[in-house]
């Protein structure tokens, strides 16, 4: 069997102990990001990405060694296990390669095969492959065919047992390891998706129309398109297919398998091999090539709804101020919910500044009273219906005082998931549902990783075809992406939501409750070694998460640090060494990096641990993320209808995907900024360019109003389009397409010719 480790070495180009190291810690419980944090020195400094990586290879090592395990098992008890067989599934590294091999061996339902073989026609067959040879002397094949002629075995003809001797042949060439894995590599070097409309559908009239006649090569279709075929597949609005040159793959079959020169068994030989293609090998090779690009597909999309979240979480935090959150509305008005410094919920009203005059006059005075007894410092206002108009609401009320809090508009996707779930329940039972939604906008103002991690990523609104995709990997994927955030961080202890502590390293749902009643029962946590206070939190799970939990104005200013309990003792000696007082060592920034780290490297503790604590002194409880920016949307642009091509306008990006970024420039439908005009330069991925919050600038292209489509543009007006590599293109007509088809043929034969030196 592999060495898995050894492999895990090669294939990562990691060093042998990094990869013995990282494992034994995911043996003992280690999180990702404690490894990653914490265990430099017994990993050479692995990153996460690494780390992730490292796990999920070993994963899929350790179940093609279980897969091995029951195959040979398998072949072995029906006694056809052969040394080579053996040392061929031995060295497989990959499933399918797996599974071809134990094809042949499987447990499969009553074939024409076995029909065959009931019938005793499996001496026919080894006769005929006798005479398959070179050298074989020239021999009808109807006489032989004739002896088994049998009324009891249901055999009435020579045909018949010719027919059947064929099935057998057939099913064996199906089986065939070698060959299933040539030709499942030429679908894909060589094969060609295409699609068309069913004609229920007229031009222009769906959301799938550059799909009309489309085409694009297996090997290089871009992720987004396949993924947009399969989803119109199932919408049943187009049908695509998988297209290739079927007589190349003939004749390689044919080059592999026919050696006679005999007319008579090379004609029984070529039927047999279209047989056998047609029937037991494409339909099975089409839906692997398919399922194959799928997963590719599957993996970017998912990729790319990992790098969104992953900015949309870290996005810059307004801070914990005074906040008084609107979720806008017209005829059931305008849901207002003050916030304090902490997110504690203080008071709610409902205004309606967009019906008759006199409300509108009232809803002005309760806001400003409202910013007044609160002294709000930010006001964050949905970017949902009547958003715009809300907006300018506040800004006409905010005209009338003096201290002007800050007026965001922030985008509420997934406000409404979050206002109807359990969580939400939970933690406001007896308040409506809007209500709820509007104290959800406030705080992803004040701290957006602190509240969205208590919504479904899938709700958030930046992913890519996230319905389509392998759904299993893509909730263990963003769940790494969020503990991933979380733990880079860093959580307040005496302030996080159960919801927040879920993700923190070490601590589970039970754990997260047991902290909250712990807290909600003795008041805040005075230092971290009291969580060991805490029901079922044990050194295991106080190892793994207290390095990630804040404690500000605590007992041990180091508390409010990255910097690891079991490191105190460093962190001691270092403050002693420079005369200062534990609780100053972090104001004294400058003493601080002279200091000689290889004087306190111990057994356990080398220079990267110490490098990161001397990072942590310097800049104590300072927040990773970036400085918080808002968009300002222009006035009088609310509506589609108001937009009008050459418009420069400010927004805010909500979504990368594969084609390009779509931008809410506050008219209720976000435009897309095409990858071709992101910028000046040709654009290959367009996560290298602008990320999810970013603010930034765009020209209007183009406006839909019927397809409520928006074209936007982030290039500099008078630049010329820069030439793009050549690709694929597609929208070629179907006739086109197959005489491509049969011009390519023969080239191809040909070249299979020369390559197996045999005449077909």
């Amino acid at each position: 069997m592999l060495d898995i480790p050894q492999l895990l070495a090669t294939e990562l180009s990691l060093k042998p102990f990094q990869v013995k190291n990282a494992l034994e810690l995911f043996a003992e419980g280690a999180t990702v990001p404690f490894i990653a944090r914490y265990r430099k020195e017994r990993t050479g400094e692995m990153n996460e990405v690494q780390l992730r990586d490292l796990a999920d290879r070993h994963t899929y090592l350790t179940e093609l060694e279980e897969r091995k395990a029951a195959i040979l098992k398998s072949i072995a008890e029906q006694d056809k296990l052969t040394p080579e067989l053996e040392a061929k599934i031995s060295a497989c590294l990959q499933k399918n390669e797996l599974e071809d091999l134990y094809l042949p061996y499987r447990p499969k339902r009553r074939t024409k095969a076995t029909i065959a073989r009931e019938k005793g026609l499996a001496p026919l067959a080894e006769w005929i492959k006798a005479l398959n040879q070179p050298q074989a002397a020239a021999t009808p094949l109807e006489p032989e065919a004739e002896k088994y002629i049998s009324a009891e075995k249901g055999v009435k003809s020579a045909t018949e047992a010719l027919q059947g001797a064929s099935d057998i042949l057939a099913e064996e060439v199906a089986e065939k390891a070698n060959l299933r894995a040539y030709l499942r590599d030429f679908l894909m070097d060589t094969g060609r998706f295409v699609s068309q409309i069913k004609s229920d559908y007229p031009e222009g009239s769906t959301k799938f129309e550059m799909y009309r006649s489309y085409e694009a090569k297996v090997k290089s279709i871009a992720p987004h398109n396949l993924l947009a075929l399969y989803r119109g597949e199932v919408e049943g609005i187009l049908s695509f297919e998988l297209e290739f040159d079927q007589e190349t793959a003939l004749g390689y079959l044919e080059a592999q398998e026919i050696r006679s020169k005999q007319k008579p068994v090379r004609e029984f030989y070529r039927r047999m091999l279209e047989d056998a293609f047609n029937r037991l090998m494409k339909t099975s090779l089409i839906g692997e090539v398919r399922s194959a690009k799928k997963q590719e597909a599957d993996v970017e999309s998912i990729k790319t709804f990992e790098a969104n979240l992953r900015e949309l979480l870290l996005a810059a935090p307004a801070g914990m101020q005074p906040t008084l959150a609107i979720d806008p509305g017209f005829r059931t008005g305008c849901k207002v919910s003050v916030l304090d410094q902490t997110g504690k919920f203080l008071e709610y009203q409902t205004i309606f500044p967009h019906q008759a005059e006199g409300q509108r006059i009232q809803a002005a005075k309760t806001l400003k009273t409202l910013i007044e007894k609160y002294q709000v410092a930010l006001i964050a206002i949905g970017n949902g219906t009547a958003g715009r108009e809300t907006d300018e609401f506040v800004a006409e009320v905010l005209k009338a005082i003096e201290v002007k809090p800050i007026k965001v508009i922030v985008n509420e996707a997934g406000a409404s998931v979050y206002s109807a779930s359990e969580v939400a329940i939970a933690e406001f039972p007896d308040f409506d549902i809007t209500v709820r939604g509007a104290i959800s906008i406030g705080r992803r103002l004040q701290d957006p990783l602190a509240e969205l991690v208590k919504i479904d990523p899938k709700s958030i609104g930046v992913g890519q075809y996230q319905h389509d995709v392998d759904q299993k990997l893509l909730k263990k994927k963003l769940d790494e992406t969020v503990e991933s955030c979380v733990n880079y961080v860093g959580v307040d202890l005496n302030t996080a939501s159960k919801e927040l502590l879920t993700f923190v390293s070490g601590i589970n749902g039970t754990v997260a409750n047991n902290i909250v009643a712990y807290r909600n029962q003795n008041g805040a946590f005075r230092n971290r070694r009291e969580l060991l206070k805490v029901p079922k939190l044990g050194p295991k799970a106080f190892e793994q998460a207290a390095g990630f939990l804040r404690i500000r104005s605590g007992e041990n200013p180091l508390d409010n640090t990255a910097v690891h309990p079991e490191s105190y003792k460093v962190v001691e000696a270092i403050a002693k060494d420079l005369s200062t007082p534990l609780n100053q060592i972090t104001q004294l920034a400058e003493q601080v990096r002279k200091v000689d780290l290889k004087k306190y490297v111990t057994e356990t503790i080398g220079e990267p641990t110490l490098r990161d604590i001397l990072a942590e002194l310097e800049k104590p409880g300072r927040d990773p993320r970036a400085e918080f920016k808002y968009a300002t949307f222009k006035e009088g642009i609310k509506e589609i209808s108001d937009l009008k091509p050459g418009m420069e306008l400010e927004g805010v990006v909500t979504n990368v995907a594969n084609f390009g970024a779509f931008v809410d420039i506050g008219v209720h439908q976000d435009g897309l900024v095409h990858v071709s005009q992101l910028a000046d330069r040709f654009v290959s991925d367009p996560k290298q360019i602008v990320k999810v919050g970013q603010v930034v600038k765009v020209r209007v292209l183009e406006v839909n109003e019927a397809l409520k489509r928006i074209s936007l543009s982030m290039r500099s007006s008078d630049a010329a389009p820069e030439k793009r590599p050549a690709k694929d293109r597609s929208a070629k007509t179907p006739d086109n397409r197959s005489k491509a088809a049969e011009n390519n043929a023969g080239n191809n034969l040909e070249a299979l010719k020369a390559k197996f030196n045999r005449k077909v």
